[in-house]
This record gives C-alpha cells, sequence and structure tokens, in this order.
C-alpha cells in the first residue's frame, strides 16, 4: 500500500500537465510558458504514455522511458532525475533532483520536498512484493514450514528477492532538455562547463605551486647551501602538485565525456530533422564522412583542444616570469601562430580531397554491380588515379608545415630565449633567485610550445570537421511542429478522412510548380485508385497527404484539423503511406523491427502475434518458414536475401501495421506477380480502414 508520505507529495492525472510544467521551469530544461491541457482518457494506460511524450515534446524536452529492474530500484532511482514516475493508478511522483539518497520531490503545492530513494523503491516493491510474499507464504506452509521465527522469515524474503529480480519497474520518464536546444544549456546539464572551469582552476593551481617549488629550489641552488627547512618546503610543494594533477586528470576524462555526449545526441538529432532532399542531395558518403569527422571534435576535447588551451595558460604564465623579456615570447607565439594558421589551411584541403575519397569510395562499393555490368574495366580507376595524384600533393605540403610547426618551434624558442637572457646573466646583473625563475620561464614556455604544436593537428581537425558538420548540427535547431491537440478521437464511418482543396506545391521557390490547385475529399472506408503517368505529381501528392512535405498554398486537413493543431507525428499516425521501392528500404534489424516499427518498441505479444498472422495473409509464409529465427530473423544488409517481392509486401504490412485512418500505397504492388497480387490486394482491402492506391494506367 502506499504511504502516507508518498500519497501527499504525489500528483493526481488530472494536474500531470502542471507537474511536468513544473519540472521543466525547476529544471530550467526546455520552454515551460506552454500551457498544457489535462490528459483526455486518464483512464486508458498506453494513451496516457503517448500523452506524457506529447507533453514533454511541447515544452521542449524529451521523455524516454526508463525501465529499473527491482534489483537495482534502489540505486538507479538515487539518479534517475529530473523524472516522473507513477506510483499507482492516479499518482506520479515529480522527482526534480537527488543527492546522497535523497530525492528532491516537487509536491502538488509546487513545495520542495526530501525523501529517501530506499524509501521511494520500497513503496514501489510494495505491490509486486505483497502478492509474491502472499503465494511463497502458502508455499511454505503447504510444504510444512512456518514462517513465525526470524530465521525462516528471512528464508521468505531470500525467495522474495529471488522473485522479484526479474521484475522492472518501467514507469518512469525521465525529462532531457532536446539536443536542438542552446549548446550552453546542454553543456550545462552534461556538467561540461562546470568540469571545464574546474579544469582550468586546478591547472592553475598545479602551475602556480610548481613556479613556487622552481623559485625555492633555483634559490637554494644558485646560494651555494642547502637549508634544511627550505628543502622540506620544497619537498611539501611537489607533493601538493600531486593532487592537482590528479584533479587535471580526470575532470579533463568528464569534460570530454560530457563534450562528447552532447556532440554525439546533436548529431543524431540533427540527421533525423534533415528533410528528405537534403538527404539525397548529399550521397551516403558525404554523410559516411560527417560521421566519422564528428570523431574529430572528440579527438579535441579529449587531448589537442584541452592540450591547447593549457598550453596558453602555460605561455601566459611563462610571460609572467619573464617580466621585461615577455615582448620575445609574445613574437614567438605571433610566428608559431602564423604556422598554425598555415598548417590549418593545408590540413583544410588535405581533408576536403580524403574525404572526396572517400564518398567517391562509397559510391563505388554501392554502386559495384553496375559498374560491373555497365563500365569498361579499364575506365574503372581512372579518376581514382588523379584523385590519388592530388591527394599526394596536398599531403606534402601539409607534411612541409608540419615539420617546420613541430620541430623549430620549440627548439627555437630555447635558443632565442637563452639568448634574451645570457647577457644579462654573464655581466653579473641578475641575482640568483630572479635567474632561476628566467630559465623557469624558459622552460615552461618550451613545454607549452610542444604541447602547442602537438596540438595542431587535432585542433585543425576539429575546426576541419565542425565546418563540415555544422550543416548537420545545425539541423538539430529545425523546429518540428508539435501540434496543440495532445489526443485525436477515432474517424467515424463516412467522415472525411482528408480533406484538400487547391493545394500548390513546388520544390524551389522560383521553379515551376509540381502540383497546382489540386483538391480532393478522402472519407472513411473509401477505396481509391489514383493513375497517371509518370512525372505527373502522384507521389508528390502522397507526400504532400501524408505529412512528408507541407503545400505551399491551400488548404489540407486530416480528421477536420490542419497540421499545425494536429502536429507532424500525429499526422503520421493518421495517414500512414509506403513510399515506392526505391525510396524504401530494409533497415539492418529483425524482421519483427522492420515491420513494426511504425508502432511503440519493444513490442507486445500481440504486436507479434498480429505481425505474423498479417505476413501469412500476405503469401509471406513461406519466408517465415525458412527463417530460423521467425521474426526475430536478422533481414537488413547482410542478413536475409529478401527478394524484390517479399520486400515489396513487407513495406505493405509495415504501413498496414501502423493502423492508420489512411493507408497509401505508392505502387507498392508492381512488382508482384498475378498470384501474389491477388493474395497482397485481398489482405490490403480487408485490413486497411482507407485505402489509396498509386499505379501506372
Amino acid at each position: 500500500m502506499q504511504t502516507l508520505e508518498f500519497a501527499a507529495l504525489s500528483w493526481p492525472v488530472s494536474r500531470l500537465g502542471e507537474a511536468l510544467t513544473g519540472l521543466t521551469r525547476k529544471g530550467r530544461l526546455g520552454n515551460a510558458d506552454n500551457e498544457l491541457a489535462a490528459p483526455a482518457d486518464s483512464e486508458d494506460a498506453s494513451e496516457l504514455k503517448n500523452w506524457i511524450l506529447w507533453a514533454a515534446n511541447r515544452l521542449g524536452c524529451e521523455a524516454s522511458v526508463l525501465a529499473i529492474p527491482f534489483r537495482s530500484l534502489e540505486r538507479e532511482l538515487a539518479t534517475a532525475y529530473p523524472a516522473l514516475l507513477q506510483l499507482s493508478e492516479n499518482a506520479y511522483l515529480a522527482v526534480l533532483s537527488g543527492k546522497g539518497g535523497k530525492l528532491s520531490v516537487l509536491a502538488p503545492n509546487l513545495e520542495i520536498r526530501h525523501v529517501s530513494a530506499r524509501a521511494l523503491a520500497a513503496a514501489i516493491r510494495e505491490p509486486a512484493e505483497r502478492a509474491l510474499r502472499a503465494e511463497l507464504g502458502s508455499t511454505l506452509k503447504e510444504a510444512g514450514l512456518a514462517v513465525s521465527n526470524s530465521k525462516q522469515r528471512r528464508t521468505l524474503d531470500l525467495l522474495l528477492d529471488e522473485q522479484a529480480a526479474g521484475k522492472s519497474f518501467d514507469q518512469c520518464w525521465i525529462l532531457r532538455s532536446q539536443p536542438g536546444n542552446g549548446a550552453f544549456r546542454l553543456l550545462r546539464e552534461s556538467n561540461a562547463m562546470q568540469n571545464a572551469a574546474g579544469l582550468v582552476v586546478a591547472h592553475i593551481g598545479q602551475y602556480l605551486l610548481w613556479i613556487a617549488s622552481w623559485a625555492v629550489l633555483g634559490s637554494l641552488s644558485f646560494s651555494g647551501h642547502m637549508d634544511r627547512g627550505w628543502l622540506l618546503g620544497w619537498a611539501l610543494l611537489l607533493v601538493t602538485l600531486i593532487p592537482f594533477q590528479l584533479s587535471t586528470t580526470w575532470l579533463q576524462g568528464l569534460f570530454a565525456i560530457g563534450l562528447g555526449g552532447y556532440l554525439k545526441r546533436r548529431l543524431l538529432w540533427g540527421s533525423l530533422r534533415l528533410a528528405s532532399d537534403e538527404m539525397r542531395r548529399g550521397g551516403i558518403g558525404s554523410f559516411l564522412g560527417q560521421a566519422l569527422e564528428a570523431e574529430s571534435i572528440e579527438t579535441l576535447s579529449v587531448s589537442g583542444g584541452i592540450a591547447g588551451l593549457l598550453a596558453v595558460i602555460e605561455l601566459a604564465m611563462a610571460a609572467f616570469l619573464l617580466g621585461r623579456f615577455a615582448l620575445v615570447l609574445v613574437a614567438w607565439s605571433a610566428v608559431a601562430v602564423f604556422l598554425g594558421w598555415r598548417f590549418m589551411r593545408h590540413f583544410a584541403d588535405w581533408t576536403a580531397k580524403r574525404m572526396d575519397m572517400t564518398q567517391d569510395l562509397v559510391e563505388s562499393m554501392v554502386g559495384y554491380r553496375t559498374r560491373l555490368a555497365q563500365q569498361r574495366r579499364e575506365d574503372w580507376h581512372k579518376d581514382e588515379d588523379l584523385a590519388l595524384e592530388r591527394y599526394q600533393e596536398v599531403s606534402h605540403r601539409l607534411d612541409g608545415t608540419g615539420s617546420w610547426l613541430m620541430a623549430a618551434i620549440p627548439r627555437g624558442w630555447v635558443l632565442a630565449g637563452v639568448a634574451c637572457i645570457a647577457p644579462s646573466i654573464i655581466a653579473g646583473n641578475s641575482v640568483s633567485t630572479q635567474t632561476a625563475i628566467l630559465l623557469g620561464g624558459i622552460l615552461l614556455a618550451y613545454g607549452a610550445f610542444r604541447k602547442l604544436a602537438g596540438s595542431f593537428a587535432d585542433v585543425a581537425a576539429a575546426w576541419v570537421a565542425w565546418k563540415r558538420i555544422r550543416p548537420l548540427l545545425g539541423a538539430a535547431s529545425h523546429s518540428e511542429v508539435v501540434g496543440e491537440a495532445a489526443s485525436v478521437g477515432p474517424v467515424r464511418a463516412g467522415q472525411k478522412v482528408v480533406e484538400a482543396e487547391h493545394l500548390t506545391f513546388r520544390y524551389r521557390s522560383s521553379g515551376t510548380a509540381a502540383l497546382r490547385g489540386c483538391s480532393m475529399a478522402i472519407r472513411s472506408g473509401e477505396r481509391i485508385l489514383l493513375e497517371g503517368p509518370s512525372g505527373g505529381g502522384k507521389t508528390t501528392f502522397a507526400a504532400l497527404l501524408s505529412g512528408l512535405r507541407e503545400p505551399e498554398s491551400g488548404l489540407l486537413l486530416v480528421n477536420g484539423l490542419d497540421l499545425h493543431i494536429l502536429g507532424k507525428q500525429k499526422w503520421r499516425q493518421m495517414v500512414a503511406a509506403a513510399p515506392q521501392f526505391h525510396e524504401n528500404y530494409i533497415l539492418t534489424e529483425t524482421l519483427a523491427f522492420n515491420l513494426l516499427m511504425g508502432r511503440n518498441w519493444p513490442p507486445t505479444a500481440a504486436d507479434m502475434s498480429e505481425a505474423n498472422t498479417l505476413c501469412h495473409e500476405l503469401g509471406l509464409g513461406a519466408l517465415l518458414g525458412r527463417m530460423p529465427s521467425g521474426l526475430l530473423q536478422m533481414v537488413g544488409e547482410g542478413g536475409w536475401q529478401l527478394s524484390h517481392g517479399e520486400k515489396s509486401r513487407v513495406y505493405i504490412a509495415r504501413a498496414l501495421l501502423q493502423n492508420a485512418a489512411l493507408v497509401i500505397l505508392d505502387e507498392s504492388f508492381a512488382a508482384l506477380d498475378p498470384e501474389n497480387l491477388k493474395m497482397a490486394l485481398e489482405c490490403t482491402l480487408k485490413r486497411a480502414k482507407t485505402l489509396m492506391v498509386i499505379a501506372h494506367p
């Protein structure tokens, strides 16, 4: 039974909108200014889950379902925040933060209360353990084992833990800022900014101690006698350096992890928000190259960038030590920057040539069969030889500049620095302590120049990579139409599913309109055949109806709502489309995933059963019989070789399994023989609530 403590802190379903808004505002996650209405149907569990996902998206957040095993419930809850937890049918807990096994909870009166993670875990487990305890107690009683004494109760507890180990708590939604939000906010959430500040402070403290130890040692060395007290002080300074060095290394790793996680999230988010035309123009090799280049930015965070930043700090410290000779250091630093700039330019040219070769290689691999059948063998490598020659020329220039940067800058500085202070030392115008500090400054700058020269390769790689992946990172900020409707009612018989009036669409703003003045009304239960010549705009019209493209002008409604009210996600749930064969794809996953990817994942037993039945109705029963793992057989690239017709029927099944109000099949039956065509058509007509088939005359 839920304790009174958690009952007082729980939010009812009718106030879930306030709970999510409060979590977003207190946690500074997204846009908490949006108003959220209460869920329309609080009794349907699946609709309630969909509402939570929609509401989080509406607030500019991500809500991810977290399944926590009962065995590790206490440990996971201590770090799972901010989050929304369902304790019972009408009780939700809003967890804001946590520390030391204590969770900060946002109460319905908007006060922040603190609860124990252990107590919360016990309250979550209690209903399941109560049923198991009664069952196990009955079993032990039938076996003649009483549970009255402490030892036997301990036995019951151990059995209970073992039985509950296989269960998990999946009513937990973790809230995170969307990767398309501001970089500063996301880096702050990942503690990257805090770790970077701590890294700089630790490094400065480390070198202040190092300078102090060097001054003490130099003073003792040049004075000609060793004082035991000063030697002990010098040793203590060296020992004190150790925790600062450990902190620098530790914070450097944490910063790299935070920055790398941010980049990966934003790249994935951006790739999922690219328009289909952008993907088509870029090519497979181009996007593969961008993904590979992203690793260079992570290399920057781990080695090059941090090493360069620390080197700059060391140069500033060295300039402070050198005093009046600091101008020489500034001039030498300017020479190093100039060579570094030239190196980065050559590196950019080298990377461009390398990425062009990568794209050509990937395209050649993808089109290998076409080249084998159509292109003369003596023409296969002509362009590749020219590309290799240009690549070699750029590589020579890069290596030459890099050699000067790596070898001449650090060693040349030592000569220049010693030449500057040598006259003063020879003339005896500087005291021993001052000489020691000047030499320390020269050596410190030498180490900084070595680090700086070594980091230029990583900095250049990161700079070039940033320029290449900037469009992909920028795509993450593309806003998606979330919609105002939290839920959409079912389509009644005879109701208009789609209503289109005077639609106009053009692929380029200055181009000729591909569609002009198109109108159509599709009612529930209708079966429509859309025919026309190739290039007549059938596929473009289907893309408008399914929400893949937006019309330039005209009225387009689904279930009586436009895109800005319904939102893109619900629009595509209402209208499911199977694109043409060359625009559809079998992903490198199981057959079940390829069939059910339009539903919530992982699938339920009912989902798997429906997918299996549909496959048999489409004539794929023989295929399933040949697969050792059935629906769980890997069928993607390199998995199971599906024929053209089998792939077409998988695409049809994928669209039908979305249970949409309207299903659009774009030339999906073209690859089927008469027998399979009849089976697939009968299945489609039986299962689709409303159907539009696009075909050539």
